[in-house]
């Protein structure tokens, strides 16, 4: 085993204990954890089969296999990214609509404020109106 089959093998770990730890603590949900788990579970697997790439290029006819690592990830790294456009879209999507019944809400309420003391007003107008036919 080379060198650079084990610093493979002790980054995958690593990660792996580090995503572990940051869904124990909440940091990350788990499902994004799961994603971030496999990754690191397929670093470990090429850290301790490093040949694996190898018989993985040669199954789909690729000249030079760490390219089809390297293709691979940015594959995998670009529908993560736009899983996370679409889950911020949602965010957004439902944060507005949570601003716009809060707005509805205020209003609704202010409104019966309102309305709550024009009542009020009209009887301590009322009331003052009679206290003073009563004085006169």
């Amino acid at each position: 085993m080379k060198s650079y089959h084990l610093t493979v093998l002790f980054l995958g770990f690593g990660l792996a204990i580090i995503i572990v730890q940051l869904v124990r603590r909440d940091h990350i949900y788990i499902r994004q954890g799961v994603f971030w788990i496999t990754i690191a579970a397929l670093s470990l697997l090429f850290g301790i089969w490093p040949y694996l790439i190898d018989a993985l290029g040669e199954v789909f006819g690729v000249a030079y296999p760490p390219t089809l690592m390297l293709l691979v990830a940015i594959m995998v790294l670009i529908v993560k990214a736009l899983l996370g456009d679409i889950a911020l879209t949602q965010v957004r999507r439902d944060m507005r609509r949570l601003n716009q019944r809060i707005a509805l809400l205020e209003n609704e309420q202010a409104g019966s404020i309102e309305a709550e003391d024009r009542g009020v007003r009209g009887e301590s107008l009322r009331g003052s109106a009679a206290s003073l036919k009563t004085r006169l």
